[in-house]
């Protein structure tokens, strides 16, 4: 009888708790205050800077809203002509995290690099966009790689690339341009899912379709410069606490949508 009513115990404590999380994690869900930054309709709250043109112009329609999704577009481009570009979300933030989903569509416009094919990024912690170089390729930024498959072999996405920066990963400082997340491969036009966690300078961490495929620390400035050199290598080893976030166009159309923040 004892051990009866022992069992009936234990079976209401572990009931009792299953129940507590589930609420617990049902009102977390219920008071996240997830924002959308891209309201579907123009291109409000956003800075375009491409390469060779002043800021805020969009260069032959480059960025484009249609059907609800903001898309990289060349319909009115011959060549690329390395018109690298980046659309920036008008405020910086700190600690945060943020999502999106994306698809590349279409073929490479000609003039593109190899590398760009079915590639685009989610800059952080950007410099200002106000500040970037009217020829500068790519803003100082930790940026999460977006890479669609090539139809064979293994090409993972949500790695990291680092222009003008580096991490800590291992305990040691990691200097390498780029390193691969443990993604899957996506191929086709199926929409992808891209989280990411930003803990200011201490953390970084990237999602693919919620599962966490890559973290690193200490985001900090450091490494080859191309624009502005005495200005960035004076500020080499300096911590990476806040910035602003980007889309890359690097020339295969590429789409974005539910582009959402949640500050922390």
């Amino acid at each position: 009888m004892r051990y009866q009513r022992f069992k009936i115990h234990l079976f209401v404590c572990i009931l009792g708790s299953i129940l507590f999380l589930n609420c617990k994690n049902r009102s977390k869900q219920l008071t996240e205050n997830w924002t959308p930054l891209f309201n579907g309709i123009d291109l409000s709250d956003w800075i375009i800077k491409i390469k060779g043109h002043p800021l805020g112009e969009n260069y032959k329609n480059t960025f484009i809203v249609e059907d609800g999704v903001l898309k990289v577009n060349y319909k009115d481009y011959d060549s690329f002509n390395n018109t690298f570009g980046h659309i920036y979300y008008k405020t910086p933030f700190s600690n945060y995290k943020f999502r999106m989903q994306y698809r590349f569509t279409g073929e490479q416009l000609k003039g593109g690099e190899d590398w760009a094919t079915r590639n685009s990024g989610i800059m952080v912690h950007c410099e200002d966009p106000g500040q970037i170089g009217l020829n500068q390729n790519f803003p100082v930024s930790i940026e999460v790689q977006l890479l669609g498959g090539l139809n064979s072999g293994h090409r993972s996405t949500g790695n990291l690339y680092t222009p003008v920066t580096h991490v800590v990963i291992n305990d040691s400082l990691f200097t390498p341009h780029c390193t691969n997340s443990s993604s899957e491969t996506y191929n086709g036009n199926q929409w992808v899912a891209v989280e990411i966690e930003v803990r200011n300078d201490s953390i970084i961490k990237h999602f693919i379709n919620g599962k966490k495929v890559l973290t690193y620390f200490k985001p900090q400035i450091g490494g080859p410069v191309d624009y502005n050199y005495d200005y960035w290598k004076s500020k080499e080893g300096t911590a990476l606490k806040a910035g602003y976030i980007a889309l890359q166009s690097e020339s295969h159309p590429v789409e974005f949508k539910n582009i959402y923040l949640l500050e922390l």
